[in-house]
């Protein structure tokens, strides 16, 4: 199933006709509260009267025009801007590719240098997401070059890939800010791993070496990018070993999945932070949604026919 997912997710032709598909829109419902920003918005307004924080990007990759980066950089510029406004305790993460990569690398880095600059105005972390393995590296180095500049920038690591591990022992030095997700896109196994359990595991020894960083002194910002309560909640028995508190690390988790886990882990002292994605491009990250959970698909049906 999960490989059925993300073949359809990078599926052109699938790509350009199942979102016409009424009951594929009412499907994404679950993930999405609305196409527009001002429905992610008003969810943040929401979230914020319940403790939770917030995470806002806008769907979209791979640009085949250069002046689609303008465009999607002065969206997020406007995001920003509202959130001040509406003092909302809400952060952005942005896709490199959004903001032209694979067509220009420095107007890229000019976008991402602006951003970050206005969200560190409100005290704010200006996110870059990670894609498929072939933009790690590049986004790496990227990373490392916005650190330089903008202190303020975080990045997103994938717990299934067997070079992550080098990647956080490369960052630490940098006083990063690390969202670590498990990783959902197709990967072959000479560089992910492939088995649920292995990923756990990586997951867990990860979360573990970013917080002996931190207890040795190095300013790190560990933020873990997963549903899986039970990884969270280990996490967080290893961080109160070293004598480490709740407010050590946040919880990121995506809007409509574990709602109520996510209200729980606030009640108890966690910091959480809701991830909002908006936007018409919301196929491939729909398909890849439900391949990280198949069993996400039986919910779907059932938003269909309900």
């Amino acid at each position: 199933m999960r490989r059925l997912l993300l073949w359809m997710a990078a599926n052109g032709w699938l790509r350009n006709r199942i979102p016409r598909l009424w009951f594929a829109r009412r499907a994404v419902r679950r993930f999405m509260p609305g196409d527009d920003l001002e429905s992610a918005l008003a969810a943040g307004v929401g979230f914020q009267v319940e403790g939770l924080g917030t995470l806002y990007t806008r769907l979209g990759e791979n640009l085949t025009r250069i002046e689609e980066a303008d465009t999607v950089a002065d969206h997020y510029r406007g995001v920003l801007n509202e959130l001040r406004e509406r003092r909302l305790d809400g952060e952005i993460s942005v896709k490199l590719t959004q903001l032209g990569f694979d067509l220009d690398v420095e107007r890229t880095f000019h976008h991402a240098t602006s951003l970050a600059a206005q969200a560190a105005e409100s005290g704010k972390t200006f996110w870059i997401d990670m894609e498929g393995s072939a933009y790690t590296e590049a986004t790496l180095a990227f990373y490392e070059r916005m650190k330089a500049v903008m202190p303020n920038t975080g990045i997103c690591l994938q717990a299934y890939l067997r070079r992550t591990a080098a990647d956080i022992q490369r960052l630490v030095p940098l006083r990063p800010e690390i969202r670590l997700v498990k990783g959902a896109y197709a990967e072959p196994s000479s560089i992910a791993y492939q088995g649920r359990h292995d990923v756990d595991a990586n997951y867990l020894a990860l979360c573990v070496a970013m917080l002996q960083a931190a207890r040795a002194g190095n300013a790190v910002r560990i933020a873990l990018g997963t549903h899986d309560v039970r990884l969270i909640e280990q996490f967080a028995e290893h961080a109160a070993a070293v004598g480490l508190p709740k407010s050590s690390f946040e919880v990121q988790m995506l809007f409509g999945i574990r709602m109520d886990q996510q209200r729980r882990l606030a009640r108890e002292g966690y910091i959480v932070r809701d991830l909002i994605a908006y936007g018409e491009a919301w196929y491939p990250w729909y398909m890849r949604r439900l391949a990280e959970r198949p069993a996400n698909v039986l919910f779907a049906l059932r938003q269909i026919v309900g």
